[in-house]
Parts: structure tokens; C-alpha cells; sequence
């Protein structure tokens, strides 16, 4: 195996969303009446083209956000830069992303807080490190681990875009976390993997004592193994495993009900807290259902 190699390495300056009148180079997304969102990146000189007429860009350049833009066919568009949670679900993709519901339950379900340090395996297309960077803030700590290296340049070029460049809480690996993970004193460790349960050892040796493992997953199975390897590993109190379902509401008047689409499943987490060395964790007083462990099935079948 190749060594791993960092990349991404961060400069003193860097990391700070622009505020103010829109500049060349700032990201800005156009909304028309009907909820449609385009986003541009500002040059002088160039236009914006729909099938509802353009927009120079220098009529934006220079002007605050939150102003109402008229183009050459009529239609009038709100210009706002991007935030985060729009800038995630458009971002050029190597690997799926963490969509902002699943986001926002890692960062609260996880305490990410400002100043902890946070590993994160693997970057994918950088979405989840975005929300992960914002979260830690510059004080910090984000070291993030990707097998891939098409991977970590899509997620390099994800998180440098959106931020305007190096932010300097990151650590970027290309590698996998049970080779390449030396940090220790590590808070949290959040795992967007296919088998988090093979560097649970990797993890255990991170973590602090109260620290915080959260995993991403796709499938019930996945989940299943998550957390029957926590258990058996030994070092983790029990682990909590949940999903996040998303629904907006039709408000308009008196007619007030949900929508009709909504954001169902896109993936399972399930968190549990590093326990202090040489203790043992106290036996689950819970009851699995009958059956539930194949050791147990053999049992009433030997019968």
C-alpha cells in the first residue's frame, strides 16, 4: 500500500464567507417566481442566459445581496449567495453526499462543537466537511480521511470553493482511517463509509474518554453490524440508532397541509460515547425480541 499523503494544507487568512455588496468571483443563486434556483459565479463583463431572457452580471456586481434583478424577458429573480445547505445538494459529486437533514442530526447528535477536533472518513464530495468546518470554526480541527484520491480532489475543490479557499481547519488524507489515523485526543469521529465497523479499533485508540463516534449509514444490515460491533468491541456505552425524515408545508392562506413530496430515508446514524480505558460497560437490561440473535434461533430449533 502507498504511503498516504496530506493535501490542503490550510493558510492563516482563508475560511471566511463574504459578506457585503457581491464581488467578481462570489457565487450568487438567481430564484425566479416559481422556486427555480440558478447559481452563477460572477465575471465582469459576462451574462446570465435562461429562456426567460438574461442578466449582465456587472448589474450585480457592486450591489447588496437580497435585491430583485429584472431580466431582458421580464421575469424578475432574488440574488442571494448560496448557503450552505444549497451550495451542498448542487456541488459537483464524486461520491453521494450528506444531505442537510442528515448533516444537521451528525453535527447536533454528535456535539460537534466549536474548537473540537474531528475526524471524518470518508470526505466523499466534501459536503459533510463543509458542515463539519462551520461547526469546529476556525479554532478547530477537521482531519478528514478518503481512500480515493479522485475522491479527495473532488472534495478539495468542493470545500475550497465554498469557503474561498484553504480553510484553516482542515486536514485532508488521502488514505484509509486503519492505516493512516494517528491523531489521538480526538472528540469525535464521524464515519461515512461502507464498513465502519472494521476500524472500530482505529476509532477506540482516537477517541478521548467521553468522546463521540457517530456513524453514516445506508441499509438496515449496515446498522445492524454498526452497532452489534460497538457492543462487542467493548470500550462504547450503548449505541443509539435512529433516522431523519424531512416534510415542508403548503401555506397559503387558509389552505395549509403538508406537501406532498418530502425527503423520506437517505441514511441511518447511530452514535455511541468512548468509555474511559479498563471499564467495562453495564449489561443491557432491555430484552431482544425472541429470535432475535441467530444464537438463540438455533436454540429453538435444536429443541
Amino acid at each position: 500500500m502507498s504511503e498516504p499523503t496530506s493535501t490542503g494544507v490550510p493558510t492563516p487568512t482563508a475560511g471566511r464567507i463574504p459578506h457585503g455588496p457581491f464581488r467578481a468571483g462570489d457565487q450568487v443563486q438567481l430564484t425566479d417566481p416559481k422556486g427555480r434556483r440558478n447559481t452563477i459565479t460572477l465575471q465582469s463583463g459576462r451574462l446570465f442566459h435562461s429562456h426567460k431572457g438574461s442578466i449582465a452580471h456587472d448589474e450585480i456586481i457592486g450591489r447588496p445581496e437580497g435585491i430583485v434583478l429584472r431580466s431582458t424577458g421580464g421575469t424578475e429573480y432574488l440574488a442571494f449567495r448560496p448557503l450552505l445547505h444549497d451550495y451542498a445538494v448542487r456541488m459537483p459529486r464524486g461520491a453521494a453526499v450528506v444531505y442537510p437533514k442528515d448533516a444537521a442530526q451528525i453535527i447536533t447528535m454528535a456535539d460537534v462543537f466549536p474548537g473540537a477536533r474531528v475526524v471524518e472518513a470518508g470526505a466523499g464530495s466534501g459536503a459533510l466537511t463543509c458542515w463539519l468546518l462551520r461547526a469546529v470554526g476556525e479554532h478547530g480541527l477537521v482531519s478528514s480521511y478518503e481512500r480515493r484520491p479522485d475522491f479527495a480532489d473532488v472534495a478539495r475543490t468542493n470545500v475550497e470553493t465554498f469557503f474561498g479557499g484553504p480553510h484553516p481547519a482542515w486536514r485532508l488524507t488521502v488514505g484509509s482511517l486503519e492505516h493512516a489515523l494517528t491523531e489521538t485526543d480526538v472528540d469525535r469521529v464521524v464515519l461515512d463509509m461502507l464498513a465502519p465497523w472494521e476500524c472500530l479499533d482505529a476509532v477506540a485508540k482516537a477517541l478521548v474518554p467521553g468522546g463521540l463516534v457517530c456513524a453514516y449509514i445506508a441499509t438496515t444490515t449496515q446498522m445492524s453490524r454498526v452497532v452489534e460491533g460497538l457492543r462487542e468491541h467493548g470500550t462504547f456505552a450503548e449505541p443509539y440508532a435512529f433516522e431523519t425524515m424531512l416534510r415542508s408545508w403548503h401555506v397559503d392562506g387558509l389552505a395549509v397541509r403538508p406537501d406532498h413530496r418530502m425527503v423520506g430515508h437517505t441514511g441511518f446514524l447511530v452514535t455511541a460515547r468512548r468509555l474511559a480505558d479498563g471499564v467495562v460497560p453495564p449489561m443491557r437490561r432491555r430484552r431482544p425480541a425472541k429470535g432475535a440473535r441467530p444464537e438463540e434461533t438455533d436454540a429453538v430449533q435444536a429443541d
